[in-house]
């Protein structure tokens, strides 16, 4: 018989779990860790443990130890029978050792470039060991130390003189990672130096002078070495003044089958073309209906001047948001839980950072891309009318509910160690958002079409342009030209769109992920809604369930499907 206090803990239990506003999945193996749970634990805080210990990058140190750990950790994956896990079970493996290859794979390019380069970097080496004992507080000799610093300081001297008189010419790859080598060493040294400094004092008395001294050089040689890289194979400035780095078609299919996507990149472009042709005709639609016929180009002029005036866009945005919010609970497409909705909040763009980021950015903070006073009149009418609300309305929900706040959200509150990220799911999923609500008449006229069009062709030409730069196709002024003309940038947005692809610290697929991800969800959605498997909200809240991966995966666990140890991608998710 219970006592009055197990009566009240149950009760009290029962009401949080009623009123917590997470959906309960209808199969509770949905919502429970899988057998590799501690695995990917240990393997996250390690990694970031040894990163934190084994700081200096390209040293043989950190990439002996992290080769041994890699190797260790699969190791023990491989104790795992894997025929035995369940279906997030086998995920998790797949995608842990996805992880680990990947990782070996970038070490042995890693020492591949580093044994290509000994004969200018490895005077280097006693640096190393140094830093090594420092870590531990070793005493050192500073003596001994100042008269290897100064050595060094002479081989650098001599090693700069041969490659001045020489002028040898390195690939743009081995270009950069001696660049990086001397990065490294040059913290090593200050690493070694802010730590004695002032508290050893004949540290102090003798080695100021030679470690000042290496560090100046080491900085300088690192330049010098990166200006060595054979012009003849670098990309040139086409006049954008956007100088990224092409990796190549090899690299791309490399690429491509990590995340898990089985195209080749001219069939991504194929999609793409595809899909902007379905956006074409439906802008002519508007356009016809808003009165300009098929000048598509005047309907969106049109559009474009409809911008807020200065000072209320972001209560424009909120109007927009509570729209979207609205139409999400209306039509019971997903569970909000309510300090989701409660905590979310904005912040504007700097006008520094616009020339990167021309729209919004978002997650817990909606980042509104907007003109300040500072910039000049013409950026401040481009930037008014590319956030003008109707282009705005696709991507509000986009940002942050059901998109990347949400998703922000749940990934920190379920299955939070599966740490697989891509953005096939993150972009993806924020894009399947402006697909449905498309198909649900969340656009309310042809000027709202109009608007979301807009950010639907830029989806498609995204991965038209950066494929073909990528291939070698297309140039960034090209690319640049291409969002001016076809889907209707203003012109200093395209370039902040370009820059920001090629320039901006994003992945070279990053940009496709956009589009090629929603159409996997929204394949997805057809397999497992239209077939009356599961209702919109159970599919939603199941995705955001299973957290970060790429979406092949998500569709395996959704779909209980058997899943092989050698698992090669070939889910060929488009048909249109």
């Amino acid at each position: 018989m219970k006592t009055l206090l197990q009566s009240i803990i149950i009760a009290i239990l029962l009401l949080f779990v009623g009123t917590s506003g997470h959906a309960q999945p209808k199969d509770s193996s949905t919502a429970s860790v899988s057998e590799l749970y501690d695995l990917v634990v240990n393997l996250s805080a390690d990694y970031r443990s040894l990163s934190r210990f084994y700081q200096i990058k390209n040293s043989p140190e950190r990439r002996e130890r992290f080769k041994s750990f890699f190797e260790g950790v699969i190791s023990e994956l491989n104790k795992h029978s894997f025929e035995t896990l369940s279906t997030g079970g086998k995920v998790d493996y797949l995608m842990t050792m996805r992880f680990l290859d990947d990782q070996l794979y970038r070490l042995a390019a890693e020492e591949k470039e580093v044994n290509q380069l000994k004969k200018w970097t490895s005077f280097g080496d006693p640096i190393y060991e140094l830093e090594k004992l420092r870590r531990r507080g070793k005493h050192l000799d500073a003596p001994a130390v100042a008269t290897q610093m100064n050595q060094i300081s002479n081989e650098i001297k001599a090693l700069t003189k041969e490659l001045k008189d020489k002028k040898p010419s390195f690939e743009k790859n081995l270009a950069e990672r001696a660049s990086g080598i001397m990065e490294g060493q040059k913290d090593a040294v200050e690493s070694i130096y802010t730590f004695y400094k002032g508290y050893d004092p004949d540290f102090t008395w003798w080695v100021t002078k030679p470690a000042e001294s290496l560090m100046k050089q080491l900085k300088e040689y690192g330049s010098l070495m990166y200006s060595m890289a054979d012009e003849s194979k670098l990309p040139k400035d086409d006049g954008s003044g956007i100088i990224g780095s092409p990796i190549g078609r090899v690299e791309l299919i490399r690429q491509l089958e990590q995340e898990m996507i089985p195209y080749t990149p001219e069939e991504l472009v194929e999609i793409a073309n595809k899909e902007f042709a379905w956006c074409d005709k439906e802008l002519l639609k508007a356009s016809q209906e808003m009165g300009f016929g098929n000048d598509w180009k005047a309907a969106q002029e049109k559009v474009k001047m409809s911008f807020v005036p200065e000072g209320y866009q972001p209560e424009a945005m909120l109007e927009l948001y509570d729209q979207s919010v609205d139409f999400l609970k209306k039509h019971d497409l997903l569970t909000i839980p309510p300090i989701a909705e409660e905590t979310w909040r904005m912040s504007m763009i700097s006008p520094e950072r616009q020339l990167v980021s021309p729209f919004f950015l978002g997650g817990e903070v909606l980042q509104i891309s907007y003109p300040t006073d500072e910039m000049n009149h013409e950026d401040k009418l481009m930037s008014m009318r590319g956030n003008n609300p109707h282009f705005s309305r696709s991507t509000v929900h986009h940002e942050l509910i059901a998109g990347h706040h949400l998703q922000g959200f749940m990934n920190n509150r379920n299955h939070e160690y599966r740490n697989f990220r891509t953005p096939f799911w993150t972009e993806g999923w924020a894009l399947y958002w402006e697909l449905i609500l498309w198909d649900m008449d969340f656009p309310r006229s042809p000027e709202d079409r109009v608007g979301m069009l807009f950010w639907r062709m830029h989806r498609c030409a995204r991965i038209i342009f950066s494929l073909n730069y990528h291939l070698g196709n297309w140039t960034p002024q090209q690319c640049i030209d291409y969002l001016v003309d076809r889907v209707g940038h203003e012109r200093a947005n395209a370039e902040g769109e370009v820059r920001r692809s090629f320039t901006g610290n994003y992945g070279p697929l990053y940009q496709i992920a956009y589009m090629v991800g929603g159409l996997q969800f929204y394949a997805l959605k057809k397999e497992l809604v239209e077939s009356g498997k599961m209702s919109y909200k159970e599919f939603h809240d199941a995705v955001l369930r299973e957290n970060s991966m790429p979406v092949e995966m998500v569709r395996a666990i959704l779909m209980d499907q058997p899943l092989k140890k050698d698992f090669k991608t070939n889910w060929r998710f488009y048909e249109k």
